[in-house]
């Protein structure tokens, strides 16, 4: 269809459109989102520890307690990242991009030659600093494509990080089938290949991933729809495809054929991008075909005798406040908050409590499903069906959330706060689902935990940009990822793992044996996170009840037009670029007076959805 609409443009002339038409598809806001869609889809590194940890523990003779240290360096890295956050505010996200690929490439590819014994062993305090600083370069890849895209598409905010952290919930399973087709089954190169992929991707869309001032579309919530419908087909795919090849033995061939699948739906929504691009160029020749004909007329103004103004008072000199002194007096919300009036604020406290016992709660049971499931006595097979069960309910907490809470907020007016208690409500039952043990109900917990563990993220970081701007929103961004690995210490370290040592040492007292210093101890029954995981729930339920007193002191603000402000400030873009070609057009030769004015008729008629 492209192709016809450029056929008729005479000999040259529509291969000269063509490649018009290709460098605004490039050059475009959607494209740019289409290239975020693909680093997101290689960024989820961290989830894939588990496939790889067994290679380290083998190859370098660890044993598990310095193998979970090496865990916790990898979750401390994968979600603290305000020092990507500092940089994006005074750099161009390419820059950015590239800090991520350089440590990313430089942390796993250590890892790798390590493991494969191609560098002397390293202490292990090298280990711990090479895969924190490889999962790091997760956060840099976080700052920099998706906060851009959040900023360019503010009143999508909603579908935007649904849909870019959703394909981050994916990551692992799509990596995974790469893997098999690159590599086969050996688990070594995998390291290798979480090296060099992300770097790779990023690279190529490096100056691709930028800030674009430009007017919202009418159907832009309708793209993400499509969008959305991609994404969803991918995981409905993956998860069908996880399920065969648990139950079948791939052969190298049908892992290659499996992997190109995958491939091609992360690549189709660059066809809704071409379409969208196409529909643009159409409006643009519409209006060029509408364009009433120009009759520049110069005549000699009358002469004017202009009366003496007043000289102006000089201007005062505005006291110059120091950072320090508006810590403490922040702006209304959904202005632009500074960093320090964001991070003293009451509503960012309280946001941080409750996705801490949210989010720590979520992450704990994740973390130790495999452990759960043993303890049960569930079959080993069961635990790949557990994992595969939250990777797929991840994602999709992750993109309906997204999406929900934009269609509730905008037609409705209900809080994303509100949507957030619900979540965390909801997780309650899953860990009482553990709790009590109740025969076969892990399946159900897994579907649970993966939902609201993926419906937290969208929420919280939409709501850090409404209440406190967008204007430092790469800092503040990274700052509510800390409340994961806080979380995760205090209740997965500090509650779950002494109170299974505790119980697993009382059976093995009980049984007539003695414990020994550094031995694997192993629990079995119920009894074994019976107390933890109602501590979490009564954590859980804490969150609950403080995320509950952020719907009331927000209640007013949500009510409102919360993007009343972003299409004020686009109208006024258009304002003021109309004023100043009128103020040109005096001075301009009458054909570059159409020109401008179809440029100024298209970027009307594109914001009004015509």
């Amino acid at each position: 269809m492209v192709v016809a609409q450029f056929s008729g443009g005479g000999r040259g002339g529509g291969w000269k459109e063509m490649r018009g038409f290709g460098l605004q598809v490039i050059i475009g806001r959607w494209f740019m989102f289409f290239a975020s869609q693909l680093i997101m889809a290689v960024a989820g590194a961290t989830y894939m520890f588990s496939l790889y940890s067994s290679d380290i523990k083998k190859s370098l003779g660890y044993d598990q307690t310095t193998l979970n240290l090496l865990s916790f360096f990898k979750d401390l890295g994968g979600n603290v990242g305000v020092i990507s956050g500092l940089i994006n505010e005074v750099t161009p996200p390419w820059v950015v991009l590239s800090i991520g690929a350089i440590m990313n490439f430089f942390g796993y590819f250590m890892m790798w030659l390590a493991v494969t014994g191609r560098i002397a062993k390293p202490p292990v305090w090298q280990m711990c600093l090479y895969i924190c600083i490889g999962a790091n370069s997760q956060s840099f890849a976080n700052t920099g494509a998706l906060v851009t895209c959040v900023k360019n598409f503010p009143e999508s905010r909603g579908s935007v990080l649904g849909l870019l952290k959703g394909y981050v919930g994916l990551s692992g399973a799509i990596m995974t089938q790469i893997y098999y087709a690159f590599y086969g089954d050996n688990s070594k190169t995998l390291i290798l290949l979480i090296a060099w992929l992300p770097a790779v991707v990023s690279f190529v869309f490096l100056r691709t991933i930028r800030s674009i001032k430009t007017f919202r579309q009418a159907n832009e919530l309708k793209v993400f729809y499509h969008l959305l419908y991609i994404s969803l087909g991918l995981a409905g795919f993956l998860m069908a495809l996880i399920i065969v090849q648990n139950r079948l033995n791939f052969t190298r061939i049908e892992y290659f054929g499996s992997a190109s699948v995958v491939t091609l739906l992360l690549f189709m929504p660059l066809g809704i991008v071409i379409r969208e691009e196409f529909n643009l160029m159409k409006i643009k020749r519409k209006s060029l075909d509408d364009l009433p004909e120009l009759n520049v007329v110069t005549q000699k103004p009358p002469s004017v005798e202009l009366a003496t103004e007043p000289e102006a008072p000089p201007a005062q000199t505005e006291k110059h406040v120091s950072c320090m002194e508006n810590v403490f007096k922040p702006p209304d919300r959904g202005e632009d908050y500074t960093i320090l009036q964001a991070l003293f604020s009451i509503d960012m406290l309280i946001l941080f409590v409750a996705t801490t016992c949210g989010v720590g709660g979520t992450l704990t049971a994740i973390d130790n499903l495999g452990q759960i499931g043993a303890s049960l006595g569930y079959p080993s097979r069961a635990t790949t069906t557990f994992v595969s069960l939250v990777s797929i309910w991840n994602y999709l907490g992750r993109a309906v959330t997204g999406f929900a809470s934009e269609v509730l907020l905008t037609k409705y007016k209900i809080p994303r706060p509100l949507l957030l208690t619900i979540v965390l409500l909801l997780s309650c039952v899953g860990h009482i689902l553990i709790a009590f043990a109740v025969p076969n109900s892990l399946y159900v917990a897994s579907v649970i935990i993966g939902f609201c563990f993926g419906a937290q993220w969208p929420l919280m970081f939409a709501i850090i940009s409404e209440i406190f701007g967008l204007k430092y929103y790469s800092t503040l961004y990274n700052f509510g990822a800390v409340a994961s690995p806080v979380g995760c210490y205090i209740l997965n370290v500090m509650v779950t793992g002494k109170l299974y040592d505790k119980e697993a040492r009382k059976q093995l007292e009980a049984s007539g044996s003695r414990t020994g210093g550094g031995e694997d101890l192993s629990c079995t029954g119920a009894q074994c996170y019976r107390m933890a995981f109602i501590i979490i729930t009564v954590a859980t339920f804490f969150g609950c009840i403080v995320s509950l007193i952020l719907v009331f002191r927000t209640r007013k603000f949500y009510k409102g037009d919360i993007y009343k402000k972003f299409r004020e400030e686009a109208k006024a873009a258009e304002i003021g670029m109309t004023s100043a070609e009128n103020a040109s057009d005096k001075r301009a030769p009458a054909g570059e007076v159409e020109h401008r004015a179809t440029i100024t008729t298209v970027a009307a008629t594109t914001s009004n959805g015509k």
